[in-house]
């Protein structure tokens, strides 16, 4: 991904994408990224910057997970070599529907064959799985929903699962995490090709007010509270992300839960999958983050507030769980307050592209 003082590399406008998408694929893995993608305008010529197109085993409708119904543009059979030889990103969607397309040998041979000539290849959420199962993802880093992320990893031994992180880039392969995560990396995409101005500018139209870096974790503390069985690790759970100043040591948590401080930590991790110390960190790490969005109190008050204590700590702990210090999360907010400029185009934006949804 380029950096904010980096050069946009030389377009080729517009830039070709195909999304093949499959029965009860998730809309949302669709028509977030390709939403973004289809406002997205080029900075040098003023024209949209990318031509999509969604393909499937057959041409004509497609029914994805939520009832509604989207076209594919063509069948895979119609797809061409120098079609797929002239693609800059072939795109896999996530879904239900991958468990039984991993199974599928045609649809995996398409996968093989356009990744080999694709300019660079993108799944969303579980569509990963599909890439995996085409060995397209053999001896690379990858990710996927983090549920799905201990069943790929076992599936596909050869494959380095990375179940924490928003979206990987591994060379010209990119994955991401689930649903919104498509987004986000829709995003760097956007940012790579067209310059952090562009794809800022997209965030903010959409109001996405954050754009993510790739190594922000999956991990939300309050949602891992809410699927803890045992009632009263449930409840310590819930006390630690509601109180992330208290003392939240083992000896005053197993205490809490009324068990000895062994039988607590083996306990809380069978139920959580982290032990108490990482999860104690991530539900600071969640309260800091509200609070740095929510307006300008310093990062001393921050960390204070949060739990962390020391600013330094805080810092740490940002840049080991979200790749970003706090000063650059709160700078990544203050994006939704600024005016939208979308740049102007020649003739309506919608007559340029070719989205099938």
């Amino acid at each position: 991904m380029t950096s904010a003082t980096s050069k946009p590399r030389k377009p080729a406008t517009p830039r070709r994408m195909m999304m093949l998408v499959y029965d009860a694929a998730q809309i949302l893995d669709i028509a977030g990224p390709v939403q973004l993608f289809s406002t997205a305008v080029d900075p040098a010529t003023g024209k949209p910057a990318y031509e999509i197109e969604l393909v499937a085993e057959e041409r004509g409708p497609v029914a994805t997970t939520c009832g509604l119904v989207l076209r594919a543009n063509r069948a895979l059979a119609d797809v061409s070599p120098s079609d797929l030889a002239s693609l800059d990103t072939f795109m896999v969607s996530g879904g239900e529907g991958s468990r039984a397309a991993m199974e599928d040998e045609r649809l995996l041979a398409f996968v093989r064959k356009a990744a080999a000539r694709a300019s660079r290849t993108v799944s969303i959420c579980t569509g990963s799985v599909i890439l995996a199962a085409a060995g397209v993802l053999d001896g690379r880093r990858a990710t996927t929903h983090w549920a799905y992320a201990p069943a790929m990893r076992k599936r596909f031994p050869k494959v380095s699962v990375e179940d924490d992180a928003i979206y990987i880039r591994d060379g010209n392969i990119w994955t991401s995490a689930g649903v919104t995560a498509g987004m986000d990396l829709a995003l760097a995409l956007i940012e790579e090709d067209l310059g952090r101005e562009m794809a800022l500018t997209l965030a903010r139209h959409h109001v996405m007010y954050l754009m993510r870096p790739g190594g922000q974790s999956q991990f939300s503390a309050q949602l891992a509270a809410q699927r803890v069985e045992n009632e009263r690790l449930a409840r310590v759970c819930a006390f630690i992300v509601e109180n992330p100043r208290a003392d939240l040591t083992v000896p005053a948590l197993a205490a809490r839960a009324h068990m000895s401080e062994r039988s607590f930590a083996r306990h809380f991790v069978a139920e959580t999958g982290f032990t108490p110390a990482q999860f104690v960190e991530r539900a600071r790490l969640d309260e800091a983050c509200r609070r740095l969005a929510g307006g300008d109190v310093s990062l001393d008050a921050v960390s204070a507030d949060a739990g962390f204590g020391a600013a330094e700590r805080m810092r740490r702990a940002f840049i080991r769980h979200l790749g970003v210090t706090p000063g650059r999360y709160r700078e990544r907010f203050r994006t939704a307050h600024r005016e939208i400029i979308l740049p102007s185009t020649t003739g309506t934006h919608d007559a340029h592209h070719r989205s099938s949804l």
